[in-house]
């Protein structure tokens, strides 16, 4: 919202050492804002800060780290099964409790063993590593977020002190114009209405420069939530509010988008789903192996066989599966078909409206800024001659700080917009590791 000075002047007075006011700030002939803040914070430096520091970033790759690790063992065959036991033990006559004694007395060891398809082992690895894949499309998306978030914040950071540099340099002409004006009142060349108004101008520069002050504050302590670390100022240099990311095609989307990155993955998985689904239809067959220790005077034995379970309903069980698991890959599909459209609108509105932005700026940079300080001239001038009142000054001066706050209020909507639309992509280093610290 631009701020204003909006006072009603009535005063008549004139004075001739209006001329040595400070009636043209210094913001009016040149650029918008006095650049206070030479060094600071860059955006890189914050950017690079927020990765670094944020805990939700080291969360979601210690995500990624476990689904790594979960996915080791997805093709592998179950753990045997180590088999113990005693067999037909006596439990009355005269041969009670003997391990040896009765013919039927066995002591058995055996080993068995899952057997899973190679073809289905196949499966379950490229389901795991599809869901690697999605856990590191959540930590990209993640590392998109903090990058976009920590850049809006250092731009209000940006745009407070720049407008705290322009109040800062609006109360100072305006205890200028108090001091010169009390002056020419002391000599009889001013009117007390002349004195009362410039310190009614006065009082609200200084009230905009605490508002202003309160604003940077709020916007440092921002900050400091994606940096983790105390920021005194920001440089005061922004990149080019321009934007690759419109002419990106649907496969470089696909990489560095996080919501289309995130739902093409999605996809991948539910494919990947389907496929185990598929090949889970075929049950997993058992082999077991053993040896039986009986009495010395008795024959030793070994004993092999195989457990194979019975799909006896199909139709009701696999099959529901295999449905189930198509389902959820044509949601998947229709997701991604929807995330990939809702991408490419925001993108073009984003980019339209950045165009639009900067346009407006440029615009008003060059066709109102010119007019409203020649305003400020002009009034002054008559003023000087006597032609024209302190009242109309000082509203062309509010006027030329309106046209001022308004523009700054653009170029920063200009930047937040750019903010949305290119640094919400992944950087295509980052998004070929999967990791900030890859």
């Amino acid at each position: 919202m631009v701020s204003s000075f909006k006072i009603r002047l009535t005063s008549k007075g004139r004075s001739h050492r209006l001329c040595q006011l400070s009636v043209l700030i210094p913001l009016a002939l040149g650029p918008i804002i006095v650049h206070a803040q030479s060094g600071g914070l860059t955006l890189d430096e914050a950017l690079r800060l927020a990765l670094q520091a944020s805990p939700s970033t080291k969360a979601a790759e210690a995500s990624v780290d476990a689904s790594r690790e979960a996915a080791v063992k997805a093709g592998q065959l179950p753990d045997p099964v180590l088999k113990v036991g005693l067999d037909n033990l006596p439990v009355t006559g005269n041969d009670k409790l003997s391990p040896t004694a009765d013919f039927m007395t066995m002591r058995r060891v055996g080993i068995e063993q899952e057997w899973i398809s190679a073809d289905k082992r196949l499966a379950r690895k490229e389901r795991a590593q599809r869901a690697v894949e999605m856990e590191e499309g959540g930590s990209l998306a993640n590392i998109a977020r903090v990058r976009e978030e920590a850049a809006k914040a250092w731009i209000i950071v940006l745009f407070a002190q720049r407008s705290l540099a322009l109040f800062t340099s609006i109360e100072k002409a305006m205890t200028d114009d108090l001091g010169a004006v009390r002056a020419a009142y002391r000599g009889v060349k001013a009117s007390a209405s002349d004195v009362l108004q410039a310190q009614m101008i006065r009082t609200q520069a200084q009230d905009a420069v605490r508002k202003a002050e309160q604003d940077l504050v709020s916007a440092r302590i921002a900050l400091t939530r994606w940096t983790y670390a105390p920021v005194e100022s920001v440089a005061d240099s922004m990149p080019p509010l321009a934007s690759h990311v419109p002419g990106l095609p649907v496969a470089d989307l696909e990489k560095y988008h996080p919501m289309v990155l995130t739902a093409r993955r999605a996809e991948n998985l539910a494919d990947a789903d389907l496929a185990v689904a598929v090949r889970e239809r075929s049950p997993n067959w058992t082999f077991e192996a053993g040896f039986s220790q009986r009495g010395g005077q008795y024959s030793n034995m070994i004993s092999v066989g195989v457990s194979i379970p019975l799909p006896i309903n199909r139709a009701q069980r696999q099959d529901r599966d295999i449905a189930e698991k198509s389902a959820l890959r044509t949601k998947a599909q229709l997701q991604y078909d929807d995330a990939l459209r809702d991408m490419q609108t925001e993108i073009e509105t984003l980019s339209t409206t950045l165009t639009s932005l900067n346009e407006r700026a440029a615009q008003l940079h060059a066709q109102l800024l010119p007019p409203a300080s020649e305003q400020v001239e002009l009034a002054t001038a008559a003023y000087r001659s006597g032609a024209g009142s302190l009242t109309a000054v000082f509203n062309a001066r509010r006027m030329l700080v309106e046209r001022q706050l308004e523009i700054t209020d653009l170029e920063k909507e200009a930047a937040l917009t750019w903010a949305r639309l290119e640094l919400h992509v992944i950087p295509h280093a980052t998004a070929a590791t999967g990791s900030t610290t890859r």
